[in-house]
This record gives C-alpha cells, sequence and structure tokens, in this order.
C-alpha cells in the first residue's frame, strides 16, 4: 500500500507517543515529502519519534518531481500540503494522510483517497478493539490539549461511545 502523510496526522500522533499505532495496524511504510519532513523537525518534542520512524524506514522522504503542480497548489495551500498532495498524485497512492479541511478538498478534487482526523481517531478506537491500549479517553484528552487537536462535543461522544468508554 502507497501512502503518502502530512504533517498534522504525524505530528499529533508523535506528539502523544502514538505514532506506532499507524505501522502496528495499518501501514507498513509512509512517504513524507521534503516540506513535511521540515515541517515535523521543527517541533523539538516529536524529533526523536520522528528520527526513529526515519531510521527504521517507517517514514521515508520522497520529493514530487511535478513543481508546476506543487506551484499550483502552493498558492491555496502551505508547502508541506501541496507536496504531499503533489506526492500522492504523483504515486497513485492509496491513501493520503491530510487533516485540513481546504487540502482534503484539493486532494478529492485530484480524487485522492484520503484520511484524516476521523481516521486518526478511528486508528485509536481500533488500537483498543485490538488490545493494543487499554483505553481511548486519556489518549484523547491528550491529543486534545498537547497537540491542540479540535474534537466537537458530539464526535468527542461517538469516538468515546465506540470505544465502549461512554
Amino acid at each position: 500500500m502507497r501512502v503518502v502523510s502530512n504533517t498534522s496526522p504525524l505530528s499529533n500522533l508523535a506528539a502523544i507517543g502514538k505514532i506506532d499505532l499507524l505501522q502496528q495496524q495499518i501501514y507498513p511504510q509512509i512517504l513524507i515529502p521534503p516540506a513535511v519532513h521540515t515541517e515535523l523537525i521543527r517541533f523539538p518534542k516529536i524529533q526523536p519519534a520522528i528520527n526513529a520512524c526515519l531510521k527504521s524506514r517507517f517514514l521515508e522522504i520522497r520529493k514530487p518531481t511535478n513543481t508546476e503542480l506543487i506551484q499550483t497548489l502552493n498558492q491555496p495551500l502551505d508547502l508541506g500540503e501541496a507536496e504531499a498532495i503533489a506526492l500522492a498524485v504523483e504515486i497513485k497512492a492509496d491513501r493520503l494522510l491530510i487533516d485540513e479541511s481546504l487540502g482534503r478538498g484539493i486532494a478529492e478534487a485530484y480524487t485522492l483517497k484520503i484520511r484524516g482526523i476521523l481516521g486518526i481517531l478511528g486508528i485509536l478506537v481500533n488500537a483498543k478493539e485490538q488490545g493494543l491500549l487499554t483505553e481511548v479517553k486519556p489518549l484523547l484528552h491528550e491529543l486534545m490539549e498537547t497537540a491542540g487537536f479540535r474534537v466537537s462535543n458530539g464526535l468527542y461522544d461517538r469516538i468515546l461511545q465506540a470505544a465502549g468508554e461512554l
């Protein structure tokens, strides 16, 4: 499975020490463009986790080659999102991990299959079902407090209900 990621899905899970759930459950490898790598290493708290993922080759930096597409996408999007979408288009990715609504909309216009905030929360629920986590609620709170994850009250309740914690 070819998977490309933007910054926030990786940084949010790394911030709570759970980036390994992506590899344990779903993706053997995730490709990130150089701009995403640059954004990820700006966060000192997650640098060790990101570096470990790069060393193990779970994360691999790959530069998109379609500079014209990157420039076009970089008008409404930041460079990390533009490069992630361009790379996903180039390699015909099976999935693009991206949270921001504008980026998701543009990715969908390129017929990319995306996974965002709901995907990350779903990963936590699946991890609990598989016995990899005992509780989702503390991690959800940590995502909200540490990573600045925004979750509506309705979504919060749905996630806890799916995890059997409400």
